[in-house]
């Protein structure tokens, strides 16, 4: 037993600095005109589970209340954050918050289950541009004694890039799903710009009565659910495949990986064939220049078109991210973007413009604070 008091002690010692120093960022968010606020631990699993990204549905702690339905321990602030919002917050508005977050862990035991985040988030839609270079510059503010490398996305030129497509709405949602899972979208973007074999299955499809001769029905699927596949499959049969072309500037378009002014030349270069993604280049233009305008050295900021395909499904527009280089064992020490289509969704069809991120005070304190 005496072994083991140092171990529990210092614990206790790393979680009262942790919460010290998460109090204090939100203090220094509050002095930013954010309202502090808090957020159940406990959160109604049904509808918030889907508006997550398929790593945290995954990850999520769900348990069952007998008179509430599924419950989950809160994964993250920001969804929370919003649907209080829309429940009857005013435009515009800051908060701020400090809290610890429930991530499930099934192959790194080293890798928290539960920590602290300190988050900001802005609802704005004066000047969406300013509110992200806002949120942005407030972050690198705080996180400039840690020396940094930021990185910076844009969400909003990949849905563009979809929605623009020669290409059937179905296929065109199917894309825009698996956006943020790099390998399916991958796999469907060659599925789609291949033409359909010759085959038997083609064969099937062309059947005016693919029932033919099939013998007695069997399974769980009724008659009727099978034709309707089949009209499906007969659909994508008959499409025509997305053009080699679109599909190599698409590819030009994701591998875009430099400092911001020459990354939207190389993306105005690509917009000449791609000419509907122009107004979502525009949106990066005005945010370049509102971050320069609040004092942020823009030449010397990554801009990487892929940035943020493998967070949080719910970001759509501006993303960013902080990260310690001499640590790269370690997450990100800060992350955040747009989320306008978040509050959409809660808010049943109104949607005010929104943007936010978080910062993780124990990370902060591993690489030695911010004093």
């Amino acid at each position: 037993m005496t072994d083991a008091r140092p171990f529990y002690a210092a614990t206790d010692a790393t979680r009262r600095a942790t919460r010290a120093e998460a109090l204090r960022l939100r203090a220094l968010f509050e002095a930013e005109g954010a309202v502090a606020i808090e957020a159940g631990i406990l959160q109604p699993a049904e509808t918030l589970l889907d508006l997550y990204g398929e790593d945290i549905r995954a990850r999520a702690y769900v348990t069952s209340d007998a008179l509430r339905g599924e419950q989950m321990l809160r994964p993250d602030f920001t969804v929370p954050v919003v649907q209080m919002h829309m429940d009857g917050g005013a435009e515009p508005a800051r908060y701020c918050y400090a809290g610890e977050v429930f991530r499930r862990q099934e192959e790194d035991e080293d890798r928290a289950n539960e920590y602290l985040q300190a988050g900001f988030e802005v609802f704005d839609g004066a000047n969406p541009p300013d509110a992200d270079a806002e949120v942005f510059a407030l972050f690198q503010r705080i996180l400039a004694p840690l020396n940094l490398r930021a990185a910076t996305g844009d969400i909003g030129i990949l849905t563009a890039l979809v929605a623009g497509l020669n290409a059937s709405d179905k296929r065109k949602r199917a894309l825009m799903r698996h956006i943020w899972r790099p390998r399916r979208f991958r796999t469907l973007l060659d599925r789609f710009s291949t033409p359909p074999a010759d085959d038997a299955r083609a064969a099937l499809l062309a059947a005016a009565d693919p029932f033919a001769g099939s013998g007695p029905e069997i399974g769980l699927r009724r008659r009727a659910e099978v034709e309707e596949r089949l009209q499906s499959l007969r659909e994508e049969a008959a499409a025509d495949p997305i053009p080699t072309h679109v599909v190599d500037l698409i590819d030009a378009l994701l591998a875009v990986r430099e400092k911001m002014p020459f990354a939207l030349e190389h993306l105005r270069d690509i917009a000449v064939d791609l000419p509907w993604i122009n107004p979502a280049l525009d949106r990066l233009a005005a945010r370049a220049d509102a971050l320069s305008a609040r004092g942020v050295d823009v030449d010397a900021l990554d801009f990487e078109a892929s940035y943020g395909r493998t967070h949080m499904e719910y970001y759509d527009g501006f993303v960013f991210g902080f990260y310690a280089e001499t640590r790269p064992d370690l997450p990100p020490v800060a992350t955040g973007g747009r989320y306008d289509a978040l509050t959409r969704v809660l808010g049943r069809g109104r949607e005010i413009p929104a943007v936010g991120g978080v910062i993780r005070p124990g990370l902060v304190l591993d690489l030695g604070g911010l004093a």
